[in-house]
C-alpha cells in the first residue's frame, strides 16, 4: 500500500489556510459476494480503510470508508452471515 500525497488545491490562495486534494490510487476488484451478472458492487483498498462503487456505474464515483469503519461494516455483515 502506498500512502496518500496531498497537493495544494490550484484554487488555494497564498496563504496558510488552503484545501490538499489527493489522487486515490484505487484498483476496484468484483467482490465475492457479487454473482455471475453484470449487476456487482466492486471494492478497492486504500492506504486509510477502502471503497466500493457499482460496477455498472463507475464513473458516478465511490464511496471511501476510513479503517475503523471498514472493520464495523465488515463485522457486522459477518455477524448477519
Amino acid at each position: 500500500m502506498t500512502d496518500l500525497v496531498f497537493l495544494k488545491s490550484s484554487y488555494s490562495g497564498a496563504g496558510e489556510n488552503c484545501v490538499e486534494v489527493a489522487q486515490i490510487p484505487a484498483k476496484f476488484r468484483k467482490s465475492s459476494y457479487s454473482g455471475v451478472n453484470n449487476n456487482c458492487v466492486e471494492v478497492a483498498d486504500l492506504p486509510c480503510g477502502a471503497a466500493v462503487r457499482d460496477s455498472k456505474n463507475p464513473a458516478k464515483g465511490h464511496l471511501a470508508f476510513d479503517s475503523a469503519e471498514w472493520t464495523a461494516f465488515l463485522r457486522s455483515t459477518r455477524d448477519l452471515s
